[in-house]
């Protein structure tokens, strides 16, 4: 039964021809989230949190979790190998019973990260390493279905490495359990993130599964995502990187598929967005934590504009508010545009 929470902040959605924001690691908080929205964004994930801290209360990682009021449609990433670990993680964050809650909002979704590369979270068995295991993923999948009200999706790659690359196997094993849709990474996880996607892996699996498939991997331009609907057939895309100091590629994409004409903002309109994501990080995290992780942000929107090769050496010695401003202000009073 489908508890009072979930009921009033039910969202209908469906994965067609949308828009995704990637989850990235400490990089798709709520502040991340409104700019990307602000700009077309269709659906966003959060950030991974571990099913583990969650088990234990970590306060950090239910901060993590926390959906805002104009937050959905969102999913929330988790991580973690024990299926039920797993399926109580699904069990508080669907129906928003955990500590250190903010609201009271549920997300549309909670994702399974089954795609994540990095050494400490395969090295601990999670991640892209729950795909050298199909049985304990079917057993995860299975866990998290039944001890959910709201839909479960995964995201993975497509195996661990050239000689197992074991996606359609394990995407089967998901659509029998009852995930509601996939994304698919299109590289190994030895493959990590270099140039390369294969693109062909995804148009592999949407003709190989009913559930809505979700491409993902070397979507770097307006174009590319146009290429990767034409030549997938997929249901919709999910952008990463290429968002970093670049959410307007969300609107960019909406304005191509539409068939109507793009202009692409001024040197000028990118810091003013630069400022806002900056003081929605310090109004969301406090001055300190804000400004610190403000300072990745500001480098990824100045990256190509005039003195910005000197403006991000300054950037990384930024300690208060008013030197972002100065920055920002040098680089409007030197723009071309």
């Amino acid at each position: 039964m489908m508890n009072t929470n979930q009921s009033k902040n039910k969202i209908e959605f469906d994965f067609k021809k949308k828009i995704i924001l990637a989850p990235m690691a400490g990089v798709t908080d709520y502040a991340f989230r409104i700019i990307a929205r602000d700009f077309g964004a269709d659906y966003c994930v959060t950030e991974m949190i571990s099913a583990v801290a969650m088990h234990y209360e970590d306060k950090k990682t239910a901060e993590l979790a926390t959906v805002f009021d104009d937050d959905n449609p969102i999913g929330i990433q988790i991580f973690g190998h024990d299926p039920e670990t797993m399926r109580e993680c699904v069990y508080n964050v669907a129906n928003g019973v955990y500590k250190h809650r903010k609201n009271d909002n549920i997300p549309y979704a909670i994702d399974i990260n089954m795609g994540c590369p990095v050494k400490k979270i395969v090295s601990n068995g999670d991640g892209s390493a729950l795909m050298k295991d199909p049985s304990l993923c079917e057993k995860i999948f299975t866990s998290c279905v039944k001890g959910s009200p709201i839909p479960i999706t995964v995201k993975m790659r497509i195996g661990w490495d050239e000689k197992h690359k074991n996606f359609i196997e394990i995407a089967k094993i998901a659509e029998f359990c009852g995930i509601s849709a996939i994304t698919l990474h299109a590289r190994t996880r030895n493959q990590m993130y270099e140039p390369g996607a294969n693109w062909e892996a995804i148009k592999e699996l949407k003709k190989s599964v009913k559930i809505p498939v979700i491409g993902n991997g070397d979507i770097l331009s307006a174009e590319d995502a146009i290429r990767m609907f034409d030549e997938t057939c997929v249901d919709s895309i999910m952008i990463g990187r290429a968002t970093l100091g670049n959410p307007f590629i969300f609107d960019e994409i909406k304005h191509i598929l539409n068939k109507k004409q793009y202009v692409k903002p001024t040197d000028l309109q990118k810091l003013d967005i630069a400022k806002k994501h900056i003081d929605l990080l310090i109004q969301l995290k406090g001055e300190k934590i804000g400004l610190c992780e403000a300072r990745k942000h500001l480098a990824w929107y100045t990256k190509g504009m005039r003195f910005s090769s000197g403006a991000r050496a300054r950037i990384n010695q930024v300690t208060d508010y008013n030197q972002f401003l100065d920055i920002i202000n040098y680089l409007k009073e030197n723009t071309n545009n």
